[in-house]
């Protein structure tokens, strides 16, 4: 082996050091009879013979001869944008180093703090800092681990963290979410740089090129796809379809009218899932078109009733307008193609077909022969679709009603989708008084559309609807979740009025045991969890 790493080839550009015997030499003859090759002359020479074979010692052992230096790696780009305050910045560094440990099930009095961690992201970016350059790595290993994180967790870490994803392949998912793979993107003046991008680049890089020329520009970036669209392949054309959702609007119709005859079938139901969100597009006219002859209202009867009539068949012109003809197992056709077309067909028209009716008025008249749920749920996935707040205010019905599910959700998922078009007050408002009306036992998705911090009277209705359920002898591990969600949700400054319920109270007869101890346990926990956040958000501003 000594053999084969003498014969290496030698890098003529690297000035050879001393060779082994050279040193045995001199180490035999004694540096006072022989100097050491390379030593400085009157300098120690016992000294520097022993550095020279530490030197020559590493090389041996590597195996290698010593060869040119790497080119040494380019600077970050540079980050104007202030670190956070050091009170703020070790915050951060304990947050990141909290790890969850495996317990009992049983929750400790003391916050979660990886779960304040997306918080403390959103109010770093909000102020405009940028991630201190020590906590880098860290923060990267957390989005590794959780991609919720991400988003807020590359936007504190700046350029920083593409410099860094090129050296470690465990943080490559930053160069994935970045735009262009960290790359800077052509600007708008930067027409040939735009078109050899679009045509040579990766994948990302076009997703990100089209995404930012749509942001800036919807009609160039209509062109830029409808320049290659022929040649693309059909899971790409269903992405690059799918960016045509930010800013839509009527001037994309003609190409999206173009991709109801493409090749894929996923291409043609997206294309037409676009066109039936612009009310006035000529799909929705042919879907408003066909909805309308499968219902009606009869005035015959002593009380006006809607009456349905489903489709009988699926033709090729409803199957190229995006209606799938195969129905799911268990579902009936007839039923399956009524709610796609109602669906797709804009809500503004129904009060003309339905006598001149509010949302309100059509929603309350009954529906002959069981039709009321599915053309209610067709109307709900219209509502969310078109982003119409009056049909969604009449889907949802009073918060208060007898009814908890309202009138036309037929679900907890249908209705958090309709609390999502409205605005965050109405909805907010909403969602307290179902809660004062109806507990918390189907509250959790509804609360996870409100805007965070929560009102003050969402937030009370959610303090009392658990205390009241304290009282009640409830069992406590089934509010665990709303809990949670208290935590990070409440507003700060509500935990001085909630001093008053960490105290612990008998347990009433019926409870479950040690229920009492829990509940003082966890409103412990929820009062230490929001003065936590406002310290987090009082250093984050200096404090």
């Amino acid at each position: 082996m000594t053999e084969a790493f003498e014969e290496a080839p030698v890098h003529r550009d690297v000035p050879p050091g001393p060779s082994w015997e050279e040193l045995v030499t001199a180490a035999l003859l004694g540096t006072d009879r022989r100097t050491p090759p390379g030593a400085p002359p009157g300098g120690d020479a016992p000294a520097a013979l022993l550095d020279a074979a530490a030197v020559e010692t590493v090389r041996r052992r590597a195996g290698l001869r010593p060869g040119p230096a790497a080119a040494p790696l380019e600077p970050a780009a540079p980050d104007p944008r202030p670190v956070p305050p050091p009170a703020a910045g070790r915050r951060l560094a304990t947050l990141l180093a909290d790890r969850p440990s495996p317990g009992s099930g049983r929750r400790s009095t003391a916050p979660d703090l990886m779960e304040l961690l997306p918080q403390w992201l959103a109010a770093a970016n909000r102020r405009g800092f940028a991630a201190p350059p020590e906590l880098l790595p860290a923060l990267l290993d957390a989005a590794r681990g959780r991609t919720d994180l991400r988003p807020a967790a590359l936007a504190f870490a700046g350029p920083r963290a593409v410099w860094l994803a090129r050296l470690n392949p465990e943080w490559r998912f930053a160069l994935r979410s970045a735009p262009g793979g960290g790359a800077a993107l052509p600007g708008p003046g930067e027409t040939e740089a735009m078109r050899r991008l679009w045509e040579e680049g990766l994948f990302a890089e076009r997703v990100a090129l089209l995404t930012a020329v749509r942001a800036r520009d919807a009609a160039a970036a209509r062109e830029l796809l409808a320049a290659t669209w022929a040649t693309e392949r059909a899971e790409d054309r269903l992405m690059f379809l799918d960016s045509l959702r930010a800013g839509l609007g009527p001037a994309d119709e003609p190409f999206l009218e173009r991709a109801l005859a493409d090749r894929s079938r996923n291409v043609r139901s997206t294309a037409a899932e676009l066109l039936s969100a612009l009310p006035g597009s000529a799909l929705a006219g042919r879907m408003a078109e066909r909805a309308g002859s499968c219902v009606s209202v009869d005035r015959t009867r002593s009380t006006p009733t809607i009456v349905v009539e489903a489709p009988h068949e699926c033709d090729a012109g409803m199957e190229r307008d995006g209606v799938a003809a195969t129905a799911p197992a268990g579902r009936g056709e007839r039923s399956w193609w009524l709610g796609q077309l109602v669906e797709a067909a804009p809500l503004g028209g129904w009060s003309a077909r339905l006598g001149g009716r509010t949302p309100q008025e059509i929603v309350a008249l009954p529906v002959a022969d069981d039709w009321q749920d599915e053309l209610h749920a067709a109307w709900c996935r219209a509502a969310v679709r078109q982003r119409d707040p009056s049909w969604a205010r009449a889907l949802l019905g009073a918060p208060a009603a007898a009814e908890a599910a309202g009138p036309g959700a037929v679900s907890l998922a249908e209705r958090a989708k309709l609390l999502g078009t409205l605005p965050a007050g109405e909805r907010a408002e909403w969602v307290a008084v179902f809660i004062a009306t109806h507990g918390l036992s189907e509250t959790f998705q509804l609360l996870g559309v409100c805007a965070v911090p929560w009102s003050e009277p969402l937030g009370r209705a959610v303090v009392d609807a658990l205390d009241i359920a304290r009282d009640a002898g409830s069992y406590p591990w089934s509010f665990s979740g709303v809990m949670g969600l208290a935590e990070r949700c409440l507003d700060p400054a509500a935990a001085g009025r909630l001093e008053a319920l960490t105290a612990a109270r008998d347990d009433p007869e019926d409870a479950s045991p040690g229920a009492g101890g829990y509940w003082a346990e966890a409103f412990q926990r929820l009062v230490g969890t929001l003065r936590l956040r406002a310290a987090m958000l009082a250093e984050l501003d200096g404090g």
